[in-house]
């Protein structure tokens, strides 16, 4: 058992989508079935490099940041009802928490080069955060489908882009995401999302694929990319379909620029070893 928790596709996936499904599972009836997307990453990190917070390196804030990030969107969906002025905040906060992350990786590259990865990171970052927060966590399907193709998406950038534990945060979140959306299929009703499910997986993602940009070797437009899947998620088609229908075509959807990112990337690291 030890040996079969040290292989990668069981820390990134497997055991995390287990512990999510556990969490939908217990929550799922409540308006915090989205802490899925907690449990699943909180399992990658465990599996994969632990918990410690000391030296608190770009990597360890993210952590911090993602597992932050629900706790929050509990507080909001408890305190502040979804809106413009919410969302605002939400991207204005995870703006500067990419900052505080990438700050002193930034401040010892060349300007030029600082500027673009760290404009990108931002500001991709606060988009997908806010974004998501506006237009999508009052919509649970989409919601769903949007924050399942990001973690999906941040993984596989993370792998293109060079960086294995990137991979296995992205891909544990695509999977919390992945078991909130499962009883949804079975079950053909939808389930609350709100911030506690898009905060945490907009942002993370968005962290991941900040983390493989500056970090690693990803390529800035591909990360870019990633800021059309929520647009992909909330395309108005088959509105009066079955939940689990609407379901699988929004989760499609948001996958088509996902798949797009990761396309960049893998023609943009051919071009670079060329």
């Amino acid at each position: 058992m030890p040996q079969l928790l040290q292989h990668p596709a069981i820390q990134a996936g497997a055991a995390p989508l287990v512990v999510a499904l556990i969490v939908m599972l217990a929550l799922g009836r409540t308006r915090f079935g989205g802490l899925a997307i907690a449990a699943a990453f909180a399992t990658a990190v465990a599996l994969a490099s632990g918990f410690a917070f000391t030296p608190l390196t770009a990597t360890r804030k993210i952590v911090l940041l993602t597992l932050g990030a629900s706790a929050l969107g509990v507080v909001l969906d408890l305190v502040l009802s979804p809106g413009r002025m919410r969302a605002m905040l939400v991207a204005l906060a995870a703006a500067a928490a990419t900052l505080w992350v990438f700050w002193p990786v930034l401040a010892n590259k060349p300007l030029a080069e600082a500027a673009l990865l760290g404009a990108t990171a931002v500001l991709l970052t606060a988009w997908l955060a806010g974004y998501v927060d506006a237009a999508l966590a009052p919509r649970p399907v989409e919601c769903g489908a949007a924050v399942l193709q990001l973690g999906l998406g941040a993984g596989a950038l993370a792998i293109l882009g060079g960086s294995a534990l990137f991979a296995q945060y992205g891909i544990a979140l695509g999977a919390g995401a992945g078991a909130y959306l499962l009883p949804t299929l079975f079950a053909n009703q939808a389930r609350a999302a709100g911030a506690t499910l898009g905060l945490a997986g907009a942002a993370g993602a968005g962290w991941v694929a900040s983390g493989a940009l500056i970090l690693a070797q990803l390529q800035w437009y591909a990360a870019a990319l990633l800021a059309l899947v929520p647009l992909a998620a909330r395309i108005p088609i088959a509105t009066r379909a079955p939940v689990a229908v609407r379901t699988v075509i929004h989760a499609l959807l948001a996958a088509i620029p996902a798949i797009a990112a990761a396309a960049a990337a893998y023609y943009g690291a051919r071009g670079g070893a060329g």
